[in-house]
């Protein structure tokens, strides 16, 4: 039985057929390379511009007079270094605490399965339909007033980590991909002895690098773009914590254009190189469904 596809066989059996395929594909695809490099172009080759060729409308392909001491100043000036870390920080702190009880609440609600865990798990699904700006403010009231602790966190790195900790999505995709693991592997670490932790640890883990993969893209890249939640608990509090997008958004009232864009390339970075080393996880992670035996 063969395989139905846009184009026949026949018609790439033929020489025309070929040409007129190869072409379509490789327009598609340049286009669509285009469309996706142009912004990543244009945001690094203008901070390489002067001030003036920066903001010229309409704008230049390429720097007519390249000036890379831009990134330089961005780096040292802007500050754009300490920025880099302190986003760096909250973003792999918040990643740590999201790895640690997002898998221990997805592997309780999948294998261990508690009373009252499929109304528990609904619940958390129930989050994802409530946009985040409408969260915005019971959140700072309670990091400004921490529950039974009474503790303020404003101004401290717990007030970007805590928030991020309990993700509704990353425990989805967590649970699912636990309840796709055979409860025939965890019987048999149980025979050999081992309890709930270490089969969590030596059995199920190395199996979810995949899964892991996804979530720790999407739990840094949450971070790492958010703009209103460190401007709230953080800018003002303690001006040296300040994230990279509310510290080159507050530069750009002082700093000439070009330093700007420069510092924005420099930040864009860091989750361009994290995509690329985990890129293959992504797909792998979400499709994955169900484990061969």
């Amino acid at each position: 039985m063969s395989t139905r596809t846009l184009v026949s066989t026949s018609a790439l059996n033929r020489r025309r057929g070929r040409i007129v395929y190869r072409f379509t594909a490789t327009t598609v695809i340049v286009g669509f390379t285009l469309i996706f490099l142009g912004p990543l172009y244009f945001l690094f080759t203008d901070g390489l511009k002067s001030t003036h060729e920066s903001v010229q409308v309409p704008p230049t392909l390429y720097p007519h007079a390249i000036h890379p001491g831009t990134y330089a100043d961005a780096w040292t000036v802007g500050g754009v270094g300490r920025l880099l870390f302190n986003t760096l920080y909250y973003a792999f702190g918040a990643l740590a605490f999201q790895l640690v009880f997002d898998v221990a609440a997805a592997y309780a609600l999948s294998k261990l399965r508690p009373v009252f865990g499929n109304a528990i798990f609904g619940l958390m699904l129930s989050t994802l339909m409530i946009p985040a700006t409408v969260l915005v403010v019971p959140q700072y009231i309670t990091v400004s007033d921490l529950p039974i602790v009474h503790m303020n966190l404003v101004g401290t790195p717990e007030a970007i980590w805590l928030p991020a900790v309990a993700n509704g999505f990353s425990i989805f995709l967590l649970k699912r991909f636990f309840d796709s693991i055979p409860d025939d592997l965890l019987a048999a670490a149980a025979i050999d002895g081992a309890g709930r932790m270490r089969t969590l640890w030596s059995v199920v883990l190395p199996m979810s690098r995949p899964i892991l993969g996804v979530v720790s893209i999407f739990a840094v890249t949450a971070v790492w773009k958010d703009y209103l939640w460190p401007l709230l608990v953080e800018a003002g509090y303690s001006p040296t914590r300040e994230t990279l997008n509310v510290g080159i958004t507050q530069a750009a009232a002082t700093s000439p254009q070009n330093v700007v864009i420069a510092a924005a390339a420099i930040a864009a970075i860091p989750p361009l190189i994290f995509f690329l080393i985990f890129q293959r996880n992504i797909m792998s992670g979400l499709t994955t469904g169900s484990l061969k035996g």
